[in-house]
């Protein structure tokens, strides 16, 4: 029997238009999207909707924004497909409240509020330093960390196979860029990021971060839920918090996450919430593996088509 895993998007997966033509056809998801408007006390849905891509962009508005375009889309599959079960749950960085939400540790309305305070906290952090953050193609994890260590910054994201993401000072970034193009990269890019996400220029966030979740409920996951500072399941709830503060400065270690997964007999994926970006990472690091998404309702359809036709 195979297994299933749900991922579930981070930052960067935002679009201007995300979950505007589920909800136009789904009043589940229309439902949804005025819930969280009730809970934050503004228009997230018309920031998803319509705009505009510098509102939209604002960490305090793309956090919370991809977490509600990513649970509409996973309640609107379990919907579409009642028998449908998942044995394990993991998430890009933000992604990773989503995905302890989907295993029952935060609560839907929770995990809307939190994602917006963190994203606010982070963007605290990132107006208070001058950082950045780049692209690196084409070069092993060994080097890579060769470089950080020689210019300063840090490994923020091990994202797949010939994909990583460096993070910090922006003087020091270029440095990075030009040491690992040096040292063999294909590509050596910054990214057009608010700062030094994954880095310890966030650091400031940390704490109000874990005087927020201190304050919610946390439950022991359903099924596992693969942290990304360890790359292994999610235990108890003081550890979730523990782990989900760490996260703020500490690498995303997704590539691992994945084959960790994949070790364990997981053989499906499905991508829940704007984008692909998982969906390409997946394809380097176990292209063997059944990958499906729920972005839009295109992509919706195909996924419940493939489901029904290769059921678990």
């Amino acid at each position: 029997m195979s297994q299933t895993a749900l991922l579930f998007a981070g930052q960067g997966a935002q679009v201007v238009g995300m979950g505007r033509d589920l909800a136009a056809q789904h009043p589940a998801a229309q439902a949804l999207f005025q819930q969280a408007n009730q809970t934050l006390g503004y228009d997230l849905a018309q920031v998803c909707f319509e705009g505009p891509e510098s509102e939209l962009t604002k960490t305090e508005n793309a956090q919370p924004g991809i977490y509600l375009v990513s649970w509409v889309a996973f309640e609107l599959l379990r919907s579409r497909l009642p028998a449908l079960r998942w044995q394990a749950t993991a998430g890009l960085s933000l992604g990773e409240f989503t995905a302890l939400a989907a295993a029952g540790s935060l609560s839907f309305e929770d995990g809307l509020r939190i994602t917006r305070l963190r994203g606010r906290f982070m963007q605290e952090a990132c107006d208070a330093t001058r950082g950045g953050m780049a692209a690196v193609i084409g070069l092993d994890e060994e080097p890579t960390r060769a470089v950080c260590d020689e210019a300063g910054v840090e490994l923020a994201n091990l994202n797949c196979p010939g994909q990583l993401v460096i993070s910090g000072e922006l003087e020091r970034i270029q440095k990075a860029c030009e040491l690992a193009k040096s040292r063999g990269a294909k590509r050596a890019l910054p990214l057009a990021v608010a700062g030094a996400y994954h880095s310890r220029l966030m650091a400031t966030a940390q704490p109000k971060l874990a005087a927020e979740l201190a304050r919610i409920t946390v439950q022991p996951p359903s099924v596992p839920v693969i942290a990304n500072v360890s790359a292994q399941p999610h235990t108890e709830p003081t550890a979730i918090r523990e782990l989900l503060v760490q996260q703020v400065c500490a690498s995303v270690r997704w590539e691992a996450s994945i084959r960790r997964l994949v070790a364990d007999g997981f053989t499906r994926f499905i991508e829940l919430g704007p984008g692909k970006a998982l969906t390409g990472f997946m394809k380097r690091i176990a292209p063997e593996a059944q990958i499906l998404n729920v972005a839009d309702v295109p992509s919706l359809e195909a996924t419940v088509a493939a489901l029904q036709a290769t059921p678990p």
